[in-house]
């Protein structure tokens, strides 16, 4: 009997024992619940619909990159058509294609050397370049296609933004041309492109495109020949009409080629090589690689509201690449709201459905970003707050395979620009492996610091001698910009410290130095500083002197931009901080009936110390006295001096 209620009591005690490892389970498990964001409880309620991305993340590395363009330039810049390039073409093929595409177009395409020599050397060497243009055309060349045949534009006239701009939105001529068809500020103007901080319609590729075919017709009104008008978009057409007056009149582009601007010369052959390359790419084994994004698979919305790319980025899973590929014309990645002016976003189908399907609350998110930004403070909210240091720390970021610039930027909270910008970079093209060095500002609070008003602070007295005590120095560090062809060895001697200080002071890891950086040249020990209330009749040049310091310091030390100060402004004087310091020598005996400074026989000069001042610390003493005891004639006195104070 005894045994079974043993055992009763041992199975009930287990049974109490898992339920309160269950509920205790249950309770952790509910208060562990992460609390939503405020950008992910918005998201959580957006309307979703399922359609196919349409573009794959790492395509976006073609975005801006400058490669193509400046390979397209070099090739019209620098390529002798006179000179014989080898490659398995027999001429005779070669004619007889360009006879047939002749048939088929408005340009004048007939066989000669020049031009086989630039196909040949299209072939030969920038094979891979067209296997990438091909892939970009696949999004372009439907809207250039569209907006040519509505102007009754040769259709063959898309190939000239491949010689342009190599299909870059974003890439700027050494002239400054910019974007696709490559329009200068003046001829983007005169077309009604608008350029403003925030954006560059030339980069616009339905407006820029639109205004191009303008150009065209305008252009063939004149010369009546669509050759002389490709040869007037690169040259101009005042430099056309020069070379058919010096060719005697000939108006065929071959016959005035040797009088036109040397570009000139290579932009129509480039233009018709391009054209050749296209059309019999299949016949030369060029494969097209895969297409960015359909042009067909994208929209426009009318943007109601200011908003970043970052938080359409945020909002949408969408990537800051994509963003900026279909874009282009926002040149800080920036859209603004004016209300005289529409300013439209392209999205993939996709997106833009669930864009519109959450309007308002993808604009109320970015009112509320734009909110939590840091304001201007009011005078009070500066008195009340603590002073706040901003510190640059550098990291590195060691590239992943399949990670982008774009990507990385994202993570780490910059710009592809900045990243490009301390890496070196000339392209978005990046290498796994590779350490891409990030950095980072940080606030740091630093604790209101207290302000010695007299350097003589704190003074203990001992049978005859009066010494000086110091408290820790409170106030900020001498610093040193780096300027050009300075060395950590050369601003080291400049100080009187060695590396090795340097080094530790500024938390370097080596010598490397960049022109712009701040370096702490003496540490905060080293330091102390007393305050100086600007008197009437004084200036920066009677206080540096007064002080024994110059007015550069001067004005370092309390962010002056000029020699200005106004009566009764409060100066910060940095002065040397010995642990201990001996004034002078006293004599005790009767210190109620004496002055503390009358019977004193030597000073000792400190930093910052002039006979003025000296003066007015000991009673009954001149400067003329001072000059007098000590043989002084000038001004001038040193720190550490001995000087007689009695006669």
């Amino acid at each position: 009997m005894n045994l079974r209620n043993t055992t009763l009591l041992v199975v009930l005690f287990s049974a109490c024992v898992t339920y309160a490892q269950d509920s205790t389970l249950v309770d952790v498990n509910t208060a562990a619940e992460p609390k939503l964001s405020y950008l992910d409880s918005i998201k959580s309620t957006f309307q979703k619909h399922e359609i196919a991305a349409c573009v794959d993340e790492r395509w976006m590395n073609e975005l801006s990159n400058q490669d193509l363009y400046s390979e397209m330039i070099a090739d019209i810049e620098n390529t002798n058509l006179d000179e014989k390039v080898e490659y398995d073409l027999s001429t005779e093929l070669l004619k007889e294609r360009l006879k047939a595409l002749d048939a088929k177009s408005a340009f004048h395409i007939e066989y000669n050397p020049g031009l086989e020599n630039i196909i040949k050397h299209y072939l030969k060497n920038r094979k891979r370049s067209y296997e990438r243009l091909m892939a970009l055309s696949q999004y372009y060349f439907p809207i250039f296609e569209e907006a040519l045949a509505k102007y009754n534009v040769p259709l063959e006239i898309k190939y000239l933004a491949v010689v342009e701009s190599a299909l870059n939105p974003r890439a700027v001529s050494r002239a400054g041309a910019t974007g696709l068809w490559q329009f200068m500020y003046g001829t983007g103007k005169q077309y009604n492109l608008d350029i403003t901080t925030f954006t560059d319609e030339r980069s616009d590729l339905l407006k820029a495109t639109d205004a191009a075919c303008q150009y065209m017709v305008n252009m063939y009104k004149i010369f009546g020949d669509w050759d002389l008008v490709l040869a007037s978009y690169n040259a101009g057409p005042g430099n056309v009409s020069k070379a058919i007056r010096r060719s005697g009149g000939k108006q065929n582009y071959w016959n005035i080629r040797p009088y036109l601007p040397k570009e000139t010369q290579g932009y129509v052959p480039a233009f018709l090589a391009t054209m050749y390359v296209f059309e019999y790419h299949k016949e030369h084994g060029i494969v097209p690689q895969k297409p960015i994004v359909n042009h067909f698979a994208t929209d426009t919305i009318m943007v109601k509201n200011k908003m970043s790319f970052k938080q359409i980025s945020d909002l949408l899973d969408i990537s800051m690449e994509q963003l900026q590929f279909l874009n282009p014309m926002y040149k800080r990645d920036f859209i603004p709201y004016q209300t005289d002016k529409n300013h439209f976003l392209r999205l993939p189908l996709d997106k833009v459905a669930v864009f519109t399907s959450n309007e308002n609350k993808i604009y109320a998110y970015c009112d509320y970003e734009f909110n939590q930004r840091e304001k201007p403070f009011s005078s009070q909210e500066m008195l009340a707050t603590s002073d706040v240091s901003i510190v640059t720390k550098t990291k590195y970021h060691k590239v992943r395979r399949g990670e982008s610039l774009g990507l990385i930027a994202k993570k780490n909270g910059v710009t592809v620009t900045e990243l490009k910008r301390w890496n070196g970079l000339r392209s978005n093209t990046i290498a796994a492996g590779k350490n891409l060095k990030i950095l980072k500002e940080e606030k740091v609070a630093v604790t209101p610091k207290k302000v010695i008003e007299n350097p003589v602070a704190k003074a203990v007295v001992s049978n005859d001698t009066v010494k000086v005590k110091n408290d820790k120095p409170l106030e900020a560090v001498n610093y040193h910009i780096v300027e050009k062809g300075e060395s950590l060895f050369s601003i080291a001697q400049k100080y009187e410290i060695t590396n090795d200080e340097l080094k530790e002071w500024n938390e370097l890891e080596d010598e490397n130095i960049l022109i712009g950086s701040k370096l702490i040249v003496r540490p905060l020990e080293k330091q102390m500083t007393e305050n100086h209330i600007v008197q009437s009749g004084e200036n920066l040049n009677t206080i540096a002197k007064k002080y024994n310091v110059t007015i550069d310091e001067l004005k370092e030390w309390n962010e002056l931009e000029d020699n200005n100060i106004k009566l009764g402004t409060t100066l910060k004087i940095m002065l040397p901080a010995d642990e201990e310091v001996v004034v002078a020598e006293v004599k005790t005996k009767k210190p109620e009936k004496q002055s503390p400074y009358k019977s004193e026989k030597i000073y000792i000069v400190q930093k910052g110390d002039s006979l003025f001042s000296i003066s007015q610390k000991i009673k009954g003493v001149t400067v003329s006295d001072l000059k007098k005891w000590n043989g002084i004639s000038g001004k001038t006195i040193k720190p550490g001096m001995k000087l007689k104070i009695s006669g």
